[in-house]
């Protein structure tokens, strides 16, 4: 267990609670925003309460729980009642499919399961000879319950005294994963609070931060960075009761003043793209000045001051992770002075590896590795000094629950994490990532071709919402989903008059397009074809795109 320094506590969620029950238990801990909070000390309580009510469930220390739920303060209160006692918590994305659920359910072996109302279709017709008890997070009340001394008692404290140890198992996190099967991510009480706690070094936390929570608790990002790095500082974290659509977003942010955001790129994409870039493009004079450099700088500088009061006008830290931003959106965000910071991390190292705090951003980079986390690239190529990221530290999962062999694949025997990740190191040790070892594409003459690059390029074009770049027979393709909205607008007039003449504009668009691709990569990064791809690309929870289902 290591000897800890006098005032020193473990590295368990129960005990860093109970250190900020101690100093901030008057504070406001969670709340639905526009909604009353509930106080540290008013969490602690119910917590307590639904650890009692699940030993009356039968759960004990070691025992799986389940959560499949949208985000809401009681999905932290559910979090904290089964780890403290020991159990541990198996966190399921929301929008994963009745069959992904019920995958993770049988290999977890849940016991329990707490779940939000509008998700209890997803269990239907589900039989389980471990599962016992489902809970309907809203008010703790047990699904078809007859017995009416089953319920949830407020006043009730635990019977058990439970010591939680650092290398206890916290969470077993099943990654969507853009590669197919769901891998269940074991990770200590350890590898979290190290992460969250080295979060804190990035970024100072205390009881006057806001968080506003957009992606959700399932997700490793959110859930180290969301919800026990703000408990680490006694800060509030407020949740919306609906998608976090733009008509629900900005009154949000009003009414918050976020001082801190965690985010993935597509978001901060869709504004630049849909509303930033349009408004420079719409008059002549100002597409023509937007060119120069000079003058796109003070445009940029303008469209963000906007741009952070839209925001609520108190933003310290606007985190952005889980996959690549677009550079053109990045340069943006650089000339407008936005508190924007880079984190690169997997579900596997709980999540951080890399990153900065927005005053130390790097362009195009990850930042350095967080402090005590060793990264290296793993025999790089001579020339590029490319090669596979290794990393190794506190934070480093235990394995893939009951998958030795696959463990094996990833931890090297002395404890390196193989990410899988492609990436670089500079002279000042700032990560650059190229891309995903298993999605890069081996051309004609062996050289090494990043799909991730290429569709920066694409995305970059006009009209262009997203873009996955394929090998079909030895070719590259490109598959292009457009913004129609804005194309119809443009073309509105060919639109009435024959359908024939707007298919064409839409021909000449992905001509152009691959025209345009084609003069900015390199000679064996050329794509031969242009495919327009109708629907959204389906995606994970922090928004990339699944891969696998489209080559």
């Amino acid at each position: 267990m290591g000897d800890f320094k006098k005032g020193e506590s473990k590295m368990t969620f129960p005990s860093k609670f109970a250190e900020t029950l101690k100093k901030h238990g008057n504070k406001n801990a969670y709340a639905f925003v526009g909604e009353e909070a509930k106080t540290y000390a008013q969490a602690n309580n119910e917590i307590q309460a639904l650890t009692a009510f699940l030993e009356k469930k039968g759960v004990s220390p070691g025992d799986k729980v389940a959560i499949l739920s949208t985000n809401m303060p009681n999905w932290g209160i559910a979090y904290f009642s089964i780890t403290f006692m020991g159990a541990v918590a198996v966190p399921i994305l929301p929008d994963f499919s009745v069959t992904e659920v019920k995958n993770v359910l049988d290999h977890s072996e849940a016991k329990a399961i707490f779940i939000s109302n509008p998700l209890l279709n997803k269990l239907e017709g589900y039989k389980s000879e471990t599962l016992k008890t489902i809970i309907q997070i809203e008010d703790f009340s047990v699904a078809g319950a007859s017995d009416l001394f089953s319920g949830f008692d407020i006043t009730a404290v635990p019977e058990g005294k439970y010591q939680v140890e650092e290398e206890d198992l916290a969470s077993i996190i099943y990654t969507s994963g853009t590669t197919g099967r769901s891998k269940g991510v074991m990770l200590t009480h350890k590898n979290i609070t190290f992460n969250a706690m080295k979060g804190m070094v990035i970024q100072w936390i205390d009881e006057n931060d806001r968080f506003l929570s957009v992606l959700p608790l399932s997700h490793t990002y959110e859930n180290t960075l969301g919800l026990i790095l703000p408990m680490l500082g006694g800060a509030c974290v407020y949740y919306l009761r609906k998608p976090p659509t733009p008509v629900v977003l900005i009154p949000a942010m009003a009414e918050v003043k976020p001082t801190m955001m965690l985010t993935v790129p597509l978001i901060m994409e869709k504004i630049y793209f849909n509303k930033i870039l349009p408004a420079f493009q719409e008059k002549f004079v100002l597409r023509f000045l937007y060119k120069i450099p000079f003058f796109r700088k003070i445009l940029h500088k303008a469209a963000g001051k906007k741009l952070y009061a839209t925001f609520g006008g108190n933003l310290k830290f606007y985190g952005i992770g889980g996959a690549k931003l677009n550079r053109t959106v990045e340069q943006f965000l650089i000339e407008a002075k936005f508190p924007y910071a880079i984190g690169y991390g997997l579900t596997e190292t709980a999540p951080l590896l890399a990153g900065a705090n927005p005053s130390k951003s790097v362009f195009e980079s990850t930042g350095p590795a967080i402090e005590e986390i060793e990264l290296k690239i793993n025999n790089p190529d001579r020339k590029t000094g490319e090669g596979e990221i290794w990393a190794k530290g506190p934070n480093v999962m235990k394995g893939y629950y009951k998958e030795p062999e696959m463990t094996a694949e990833v931890l090297t025997p002395d404890g390196w994490f193989k990410t899988g990740d492609l990436g670089t190191l500079d002279s000042r040790k700032n990560l650059y990532i190229r891309g995903r070892l298993k999605n890069m594409i081996v051309g004609a003459s062996g050289e090494n071709i990043y799909p991730e690059e290429i569709e920066s390029v694409i995305n970059n074009f006009r009209f262009v919402v997203e873009s996955l770049v394929i090998q079909q027979k030895g070719k590259l393709v490109a598959m292009v989903h457009l913004n129609m909205e804005e194309l119809e607008k443009k073309y509105q007039h060919l639109k009435e008059d024959m359908s024939e003449k707007y298919e064409e504009k839409k021909e000449e668009l992905l001509a152009e397009l691959k025209e345009y691709v084609n003069s900015n990569v390199n000679k064996f990064s050329q794509i031969t074809k242009v495919i327009f791809q109708p629907a959204p690309f389906q995606k994970t929870a922090t928004l990339k795109i699944k891969r696998f289902l489209y080559t």
